[in-house]
């Protein structure tokens, strides 16, 4: 079969980008579609291509796709990417009888959203298997067989599906991401604060933790799944002279035994690479000597969740860490020489000294990389459960972490005046 894998455009919206000029937010990193590659992996009996959108605009998709001819057309969708999977889902329906397949993380979150016309089916969590075992279904004549954790689309009727048991087999190790689809892009994937060309590998799906806020558990059942060693020592020499690697996974750490495998196959494999993994603060304080090895191994940065200080917060994020664990995190990445890209949740009921506060902390630790969110209750995870009642702002356009859709305790110009003033001024450091 004929399958067209798209990557949307970057299709949310912003209210400090649009009314207050902060560009630098989506500035910092630039992925490639990797959800695609890997989803792209197993179909070598296909004929597939990949439509990055966010290197190329609309018009290019509607001439690969008349070029093409696809038989299937498959998005990817982060919930403020929602809305424009479902407007160019319909674009395809009127130029042609492509079937119309829709996954990733909304989709896996509030399938619901996309039970509509101009979709065919839903793939909810982890496809790299389920996705092959619906085209098999189709390259068969079987459109109304059962797949685990894919729905079919009914529109005005409840949809239903027969949710998935990840495990092992779900990883399909054997099958390398397809990084030749977006070699054209390739010099487009970049740490553009940092200048360095980035390539991606996944370690591990899902995680050994359920943050309140966070949609990546969802992905595998709950399933922490990490990759044989052999398989990422494959996928990154497959990406030939690309300096950096992204590790992209939600706990780069989570199983530290499987974590010092890879560390040691990486130096006796002698691969002269830096990367850039995801670590817990208590990972980071109960194994030091762990990240002190993978620095010899070339870790060079990593991504840290401290969202917040004040230990109310940490609780209703549910954590499971508190203020002095994060201060030692700290201080031991310090030691150790890591670039610490600090992730940190401006919730809604900030006042001004809280605003004070995070940058205060940001500024005085030398978190070289602040990436500031602003708390978004997702569709489909705890937090959103507890806070759907409160919610103001539905379109799914906002829902880009930098808006607040619950009212703010700010006015909310002040709030979001507070807001991007701090981001400008954090941002401005990284340049310098």
């Amino acid at each position: 079969m004929k399958i067209m894998l798209v990557n949307p455009p970057n299709a949310g919206r912003s209210i400090p980008e649009e009314e207050y000029g902060i560009t630098s937010i989506r500035q910092i990193f630039r992925g490639e579609p990797f959800s695609l590659e890997v989803l792209a992996a197993p179909l070598s009996s296909h004929d597939v291509i990949i439509v990055d959108l966010k290197c190329e605009d609309e018009a290019y998709l509607w001439a690969q796709y008349d070029r093409f001819e696809p038989e299937v057309v498959g998005f990817t969708s982060v919930t403020c990417e929602a809305n424009t999977v479902i407007r160019l889902s319909r674009e395809v329906k009127r130029r042609g009888e492509a079937l119309v397949v829709v996954g990733g993380v909304h989709a896996t979150l509030d399938p619901s959203c996309f039970n509509r016309s101009g979709i065919d089916y839903v793939v909810i969590g982890l496809g790299k298997k389920s996705f092959p075992d619906l085209l098999e279904g189709f390259s068969g004549g079987r459109f109304g067989e059962v797949v685990p954790g894919v729905a079919k689309i009914s529109p005005g009727q409840p949809l239903t599906f027969t949710p998935r048991r990840y495990g092992r087999d779900d990883l399909m190790e054997n099958d390398a991401p397809r990084y030749d689809l977006v070699e054209r892009w390739r010099d487009h994937y970049v740490i553009e604060r940092l200048g360095l060309r980035m390539g991606s590998v996944v370690t591990a799906y899902g995680c050994t933790h359920r943050c309140s806020f966070c949609a990546i558990p969802e992905m595998t059942g709950g399933q922490y799944l990490t990759h044989q060693t052999g398989s990422v020592i494959r996928d990154i020499k497959r990406l030939g002279d690309i300096p950096f690697i992204r590790m992209v996974d939600a706990n780069t750490f989570g199983s530290p035994r499987a974590s010092e495998e890879l560390c040691e196959a990486i130096i006796t494999s002698s691969i002269k690479k830096r990367f850039f993994g995801d670590v817990r603060v208590d990972t980071i304080v109960k194994y030091p000597a762990l990240l002190k090895r993978w620095k010899e191994a070339g870790l060079y940065a990593v991504v840290v969740g401290f969202e917040d200080l004040q230990p109310e917060r940490l609780r209703a994020y549910d954590k499971k860490y508190d203020e002095g664990a994060i201060r030692q995190a700290v201080s031991i990445l310090h030691e150790l020489g890591l670039l610490i890209v600090g992730d940190f949740i401006i919730a809604p009921d900030y006042a001004e000294e809280d605003f004070r506060g995070v940058e205060d902390f940001i500024v005085q630790n030398k978190i070289q990389i602040p990436v500031l969110s602003v708390l978004t209750p997702i569709p489909g995870t705890p937090l959103y459960a507890s806070m759907k009642g409160q919610i103001t702002v539905h379109d799914l356009d906002y829902y880009t972490f930098t808006n607040a859709v619950v009212p703010t305790t700010m006015p909310e110009k002040a709030f979001y005046g507070a807001y991007s003033e701090l981001v400008r001024r954090l941002h401005d450091k990284i340049s310098q």
